[in-house]
């Protein structure tokens, strides 16, 4: 049994949300909740007093909004926000929120998000193991779009798209991409090597899924990408290595 205890505040305007906040809480074995507040002004009074690691944090309120509170908050508290309105995701993932519960939301919904802040506690507290570790080892990938978690298998991926501070993932029969708030430089960290390829500034690759290489460009479902000068060489030894000297 996990003996790691989360100490918790549950923070919302309407007492009935809050109230339903406290009761699942409760339930949650790993969780303690330590007090509840029914703005983020009372919050921030409490945890400037009583360090706490989590949050369950409404967004909407009075004063001072979930978003900017959660800006002023210590680097090891983190937040899981709960929200009656979806448009505030990508907020959310600017702040790094650890979830987003779109209200109303079941125990199960709850119990998903609180075994997210279980696995990130457990890493900062060397529980587990490191991240680069396992993610390499993974056939799949969870990422964030609008407000939910997509599983997406990594076979299934033809390649990565950065747009910014957004990520386009192609994938097989799929005619639209998904898209995700993240930076292409992290991840290509968390993509096995063997399996993929950055080969321009933006773009990284499935090797997997290439189907021709015409000199500077790779042809990958009709959708042609340019290798630029910078991921050329190494690019030139995937060649080399997977090709058939006749």
């Amino acid at each position: 049994m996990n003996s790691l205890k989360i100490s918790c505040v549950a923070v919302d305007d309407e007492p009935m949300a809050l109230n339903l906040v406290e009761s699942y809480i409760e339930k949650t074995p790993f969780l303690e909740l330590k007090t509840k507040c029914s703005s983020a002004i009372e919050a921030m009074q409490y945890i400037n007093e009583h360090p706490v690691d989590l949050l369950f944090l409404d967004i909407q309120m009075p004063d001072l909004t979930g978003i900017e509170f959660s800006k002023m908050l210590p680097k090891n508290t983190r937040v899981i926000f709960t929200t009656a309105f979806d448009h505030y995701a990508l907020d959310g993932f600017k702040v790094d929120a650890i979830d987003y519960l779109l209200k109303p939301f079941d125990y199960a919904e709850f119990l998903t998000a609180a075994n997210k802040a279980l696995k990130w506690f457990e890493l900062l507290n060397g529980k587990t193991k490191q991240p680069e570790i396992v993610s390499k080892e993974k056939e799949f990938l969870f990422v964030k779009s609008e407000y939910k978690q997509l599983r997406i298998k990594l076979a299934d991926v033809l390649y990565f798209e950065g747009l910014k501070d957004y990520i386009k993932i192609w994938l097989k029969d799929e005619p639209k991409p998904i898209l995700t708030l993240m930076s292409l430089k992290s991840l290509e960290q968390e993509l096995p090597e063997t399996q993929f390829m950055r080969v321009h500034r933006s773009f990284i690759v499935s090797l997997n899924n290439i189907d021709v290489i015409e000199r500077s460009q790779i042809i990958i479902n009709k959708q042609r990408i340019t290798v630029s000068e910078q991921y050329k060489t190494k690019f030139l030894e995937f060649i080399n290595n997977n090709s058939l000297n006749l």
